[in-house]
């Protein structure tokens, strides 16, 4: 249920509030630029932001409402949950016998309706549309947040001081209701603002929990040191380790589900000097994968790798550090290469998300089935393509290159900073450049940063700031590119360009919401072959790739960042980590 692009300024036009030749305009730069016209709006002042929602009110039939200065009722704010209204940005503002009225500011989130119907089927719910202003006065006014939440389930005589305790007092306390419900919800709140990872890390006198939310570690609560046992204890029942084991680091994993959503928890427990650090990871099962255009590829690059695709036999390696979205982009090619004509079959560690059609095997070191003894396995399998979690050793790079020497299309991942050092990287494990030269096709390096969510404010730079900016890129090459792209105009400067910063919203406190990969691509030419078998450096293979016309990763992010999709700041922070 979202207005039409094309209804909303032909409205806008007949108020007067728009020229013909300026919707002209805002038409052409979101074909441009991929904004939606209504970002355009705003950002240009043809309206405010609170304008735009009640046209797009009226325009849907739905009530307008503005409760920037309202005070809302405590029995009715809580009926819909803390947790669940930051999420959605949906709040109860008054509740008339079976009616309930929330107030939202997207009309497409039907799902969230559809859920707190379900969730009451006693109500009736009546939707509004708000501004974000409104939306986030209103979140101020819960009173039960995550902490006092907590306090209701935390208890000393309930909870075990910090010692030493045999397995079965350990299992005992893993079972004891407040610390059930406490692990519970942990994970509940981190499924719910969309959390990637949990750390639970106990310090001298209190436990300290964290959440990575699109690549970055908040800060969440603190426990008392007098959970730490019992919060262990059930964490290793639930992924079935060793209860008595505190010496040793221990990894495992369990799953959670419930009618809306089916998780595995991947679990990571090392010994540290206060007790054992948790670290879970959250990876959600009915996950789709996504399109290699929603992450981040776009124009030649994602040519470039179309063609790699279409190749029956040959070599596409992904880089990047752990976190940069690998797996994602492997899972997207994958998504692309599954048809009923070809076999796929992948080695992983671990399997991130199932794909009907493909035969996805699970690595398990314990019973021997490494990358390198799957990987033989798999060559007898009748493979057309062969997707290898990761290259980790020489063993497993040797059958890689070998299996796309023998005229199947393997895909993998290197832990490399850039593009043109995954060679290299494969000539330290003892693989013959002229093997890798016979047998590579592309490389990809990208990183992810973080996406503006909603509101964000433009701005021009300064002499200072390009001068500064020069350090890192060159800032009329990206400029060219930027024309090439038809992003901004013929004669445009570098001081023409306009780049945004976020703005902080009820639902984002730093304006950030999303990611989206920042990518280098570079494709093997005959030039860089010969490069790799004289063994060249890294640094003269990227040289020779950009003379070639490849984007560096530091550049794409700067055209997204014009594009108005990120920050220089955010673009800057993960180059330069």
């Amino acid at each position: 249920m979202k207005v039409d692009s094309d209804k909303l300024l032909k409205f806008i036009l007949e108020a007067g509030l728009i020229t013909e030749s300026q919707m002209a305009k805002i038409l052409e730069k979101s074909q441009q630029t991929g904004q939606e016209t209504e970002h355009i709006l705003v950002d240009e002042k043809f309206v405010t932001q609170k304008e735009l929602i009640k046209i797009e009110a009226y325009l849907l039939g739905i009530p307008f409402i503005n409760l920037e200065n309202e005070v809302i009722p405590i029995q009715v704010l809580t009926i819909i949950p803390e947790a669940i209204a930051r999420a959605h940005h949906i709040v109860a503002f008054k509740k008339t016998g079976n009616n309930l009225e929330v107030a939202m500011t997207d009309p497409e989130d039907l799902r969230t309706i559809a859920f707190l119907e379900k969730t009451m089927p006693s109500v009736k719910i009546l939707a509004r549309l708000a501004t974000t202003e409104s939306i986030k006065n209103v979140l101020s006014q819960y009173q039960k947040t995550l902490e006092i939440e907590f306090q209701d389930l935390i208890a000393p005589e309930t909870t075990n001081a910090q010692g030493k305790f045999q397995k079965e007092e350990l299992k005992k306390a893993s079972q004891e209701l407040p610390i059930i419900k406490i692990v519970d919800t942990l994970l509940k709140h981190a499924i719910l603002q969309h959390t990637s990872d949990v750390h639970i890390e106990p310090l001298e006198k209190e436990v300290i929990v964290r959440y990575r939310i699109d690549g970055i570690l908040h800060d969440i609560m603190t426990l008392p040191i007098s959970t730490t046992l019992g919060i262990v204890a059930r964490i290793k029942v639930l992924s079935n380790l060793k209860l008595d084991e505190h010496r040793l680091p221990q990894d495992g994993r369990f799953k959670i589900e419930n009618e809306d959503f089916k998780y595995s928890v991947r679990v990571s427990i090392l010994p540290v000097f206060n007790g054992e650090k948790i670290v879970l990871r959250l990876l959600a099962e009915n996950t789709k994968s996504s399109t290699l255009d929603k992450l981040g590829f776009s124009g030649k690059v994602l040519e470039q790798i179309k063609s790699s695709l279409n190749k029956s036999s040959g070599m596409i390696l992904i880089t990047g550090p752990t976190g940069s979205g690998k797996t994602t982009t492997l899972y997207a090619m994958m998504d692309i290469l599954n048809t009923a004509e070809v076999n796929i079959s992948t080695v992983e560690d671990p399997i991130e998300y199932r794909m009907p059609r493909i035969n996805q095997t699970q690595v398990n070191s314990e019973i021997g089935l490494t990358f390198a003894a799957g990987l033989r396995v798999l060559v007898r399998q009748d493979p057309d393509i062969i997707m290898v979690g990761e290259i980790r050793d020489s063993e497993t790079a040797s059958l890689t290159i070998n299996a796309a020497l023998t005229g199947h299309l393997v895909l993998s991942t290197l832990h490399t900073t850039q593009a043109s050092g995954a060679i290299p990287r494969l000539i330290d494990m003892q693989i013959e450049p002229f093997l890798i030269a016979s047998t590579l096709d592309l490389i990809v390096a990208q990183r992810l940063v973080r996406k503006f969510h909603s509101e964000k404010e433009a701005y021009k730079l300064t002499d200072q700031q390009i001068k500064n900016l020069e350090k890192y890129c060159n800032l009329e090459r990206i400029l060219t590119m930027l024309k090439e792209d038809k992003i901004v105009k013929p004669k445009a400067t570098v001081k023409d360009l306009e780049f945004y910063r976020p703005k902080i919203s009820a639902d984002s406190i730093d304006g950030y919401k999303g990611r989206i990969g920042i990518v280098e691509v570079l494709p093997i030419s005959e030039a860089i072959r010969e490069l790799i078998v004289k063994k060249s450096s890294t640094k003269e293979i990227a040289t020779q790739a950009i003379a070639e016309g490849m984007r560096t990763m530091i550049e794409d992010g700067f055209i997204k960042a014009v594009q108005g999709l990120t920050s220089i700041e955010e673009v800057l922070r993960v180059i330069t980590e």
